[in-house]
């Protein structure tokens, strides 16, 4: 993620390559992030933090308990925190660091190593609207981006955060169920792929109501509404739900150990 979202800054213009300094405690780490990003990098998380205006903590949520205890004393209340930690609270982030910091946390989805992120993002009580600006921006380099109360940031994790992984399962059963009636898998993953893109976009770009978009593809006693019968006999739509549901919960537990 940390990789992905260099990358859009990049490209994007907001920062200049050799402005980007990572750290990763692994060598093979360090050497794919300067490769796609172009910027620096080094083992020591200090030395990272030293010259940074904006400090990136795109860590576990397992480790950041170390990483903060590793940089206590080291941020300075001139720089901006941000946090893409799942269910690390900004309270959390603040005990380890200082009351004093300018803390943002933000959600983002994998999707952002295309261009097309959705990400949710909060601000600490020290963070200003300038801060607030600036992660939108960023953000907005590599998708789009939803500021959010941070009790919310757990439903973004859920829907968005985890959500590429349910999809690219809707998108592997519509394939099987392509090859099922004798498509060739190449074919059947592309089409299905490209109708999940094709139905998302209209979804964005028309803005009307997926109900209304539905009924105008279901023709009275036809295909559509066959498959629809047995999507809703197999409970996609609950399914779907729960998943979102599940995911949220996991991210509160997360941010509760």
């Amino acid at each position: 993620m940390a990789t992905a979202l260099g990358q859009g800054f990049v490209k994007a213009g907001l920062v200049a390559r050799d402005a980007i300094v990572a750290s990763d405690p692994v060598p093979e780490a360090r050497e794919r992030f300067a490769e796609a990003t172009g910027g620096r990098t080094t083992a020591d998380n200090r030395e990272a933090v030293a010259g940074a205006d904006v400090l990136l903590l795109a860590v576990k949520p397992q480790q950041m308990a170390g990483v903060l205890e590793g940089l206590r004393g080291k941020v300075s209340a001139d720089k901006l925190v941000v946090s893409i930690a799942a269910g690390v609270r900004l309270g959390v982030l603040a005990q380890g660091l200082g009351d004093d910091i300018r803390l943002v946390r933000v959600m983002p989805n994998t999707p952002c190593l295309v261009g097309q992120g959705a990400c949710g993002y909060c601000l600490g009580t020290k963070a200003t609207a300038e801060d607030g600006r600036l992660v939108d921006e960023l953000l907005g380099s590599v998708g789009v981006a939803y500021q959010v109360d941070e009790k919310l940031l757990d439903a973004v994790t859920g829907l968005s955060g985890s959500g590429p992984a349910f999809v690219y399962l809707v998108v592997e059963a519509l394939s099987d169920g392509g090859v099922r009636m004798g498509l060739p898998r190449p074919v059947a993953t592309a089409l299905a792929a490209q109708t999940v893109l094709g139905a998302a976009q209209m979804v964005l770009s028309t803005g009307e109501h997926t109900g209304v978009l539905k009924d105008r593809v279901t023709s009275p006693g036809g295909t559509t509404i066959a498959g629809i019968q047995a999507l809703e006999s197999g409970g996609l739509r609950a399914a779907l739900m729960a998943a979102v549901e599940a995911a949220t919960r996991r991210s509160i537990e997360l941010g509760s150990s």
